[in-house]
């Protein structure tokens, strides 16, 4: 589990309730190694959370099992990216690498959220899938971009995303997939576990800790730090976290504060009280050098994220 990106990495995937649509679909006989009770998939990190949500490393699952259960729910899985401004420059090598590695064998639309339509790239994508271009405005900072993504995700959820696909994966546009995402990420609702802070105390997290603002988060309370680059689940939990982010970024700015780190902050704020029923490990994220950094340091200033795309 290997994933490569010159920015940010991205490896992502569900197991849910079985569709009664497709109660008919004949699946191929289920031959594997017999799971063993008393023998964990992995002793060495956290595999599960203590709401019991579990954690997913490479190991702790078989892919061949979670497909055939998933081709049960007949189910469409939504991507959506923003590409706006300067970040056009990421979404051809999102697309392509979605293209090879995203739910291989499954339908999917990639919804492309952009200012720019006439510069999204006509890609030959595979059969059951298609590139879906929605126009919305730009905005001068790229936090404000960010900050607004709640609203887009929320409102295009009620209006047409409930109606066309399943489950969505949100995800950042300066990400390359490098390695095979499927469906053992999806669920209910899904979070990421931040490269940069996953193996420090909660009391080192890059919360929101003034008072003021709804993304406060004391702190002796917060189970992880999750990155907003990476969520998702089924439509109707997406909409209702970017609803509830959104609303509290609206308060805030007409309290005139704003999150130290913006919708993420919100993210997580919302993560707190509303757990994810799965939560992915940060080899999502990284690739060898990545990784290498963070044991070797063991840094609270390592901290990758976007704004090293701020617009000048």
């Amino acid at each position: 589990m290997n994933i490569l990106s010159s920015q940010l990495c991205l490896r992502v995937v569900y197991v849910g309730y079985l569709n009664p649509r497709s109660q008919n679909v004949k699946l191929s006989r289920m031959v594997y190694r017999q799971p063993q009770v008393l023998t964990p998939s992995r002793k060495d990190v956290l595999i599960m959370t203590p709401w019991l949500a579990p954690i997913i490393w490479e190991g702790t699952f078989n892919m061949d099992i979670l497909n055939e259960q998933f081709r049960l729910q007949n189910a469409t899985i939504g991507l959506t990216v923003f590409s706006v401004k300067a970040y056009m420059i990421f979404l051809k090598q999102f697309l392509k690498s979605a293209e090879m590695y995203f739910m291989v064998g499954h339908r999917v639309n990639y919804y492309v959220f952009t200012d720019k339509p006439e510069y999204v790239p006509h890609l030959n994508v595979r059969n059951g899938r298609q590139i879906i271009i929605l126009k919305i405005q730009s905005y001068a900072r790229w936090q404000d971009i960010s900050m607004h993504r709640m609203e887009m995700l929320s409102t295009f959820s009620r209006q047409r995303f409930q109606r066309e696909v399943d489950y969505l994966v949100c995800a950042d546009v300066d990400m390359r997939l490098s390695d095979h995402v499927g469906v053992e990420v999806l669920s209910s609702l899904f979070g990421t576990l931040h490269l940069g802070y996953y193996g420090l105390n909660r009391a080192d997290f890059p919360y929101e800790r003034r008072p003021q603002s709804q993304a406060h988060i004391p702190e002796d309370e917060g189970d992880f730090y999750y990155i907003g680059a990476l969520f998702g689940g089924s439509v109707s939990e997406v909409s209702r976290l970017t609803e509830a982010c959104h609303r509290a970024i609206m308060v805030d700015q007409a309290n005139h504060i704003e999150a130290i780190w913006h919708d993420e902050s919100h993210l997580n704020k919302y993560f707190l009280y509303h757990k994810p029923s799965k939560v992915l490990s940060p080899e999502y994220l990284w690739y060898q050098q990545q990784m290498s950094y963070v044991k070797d340091q063991n840094s609270t200033n390592f901290y990758m994220h976007n704004d090293v795309f701020s617009e000048s």
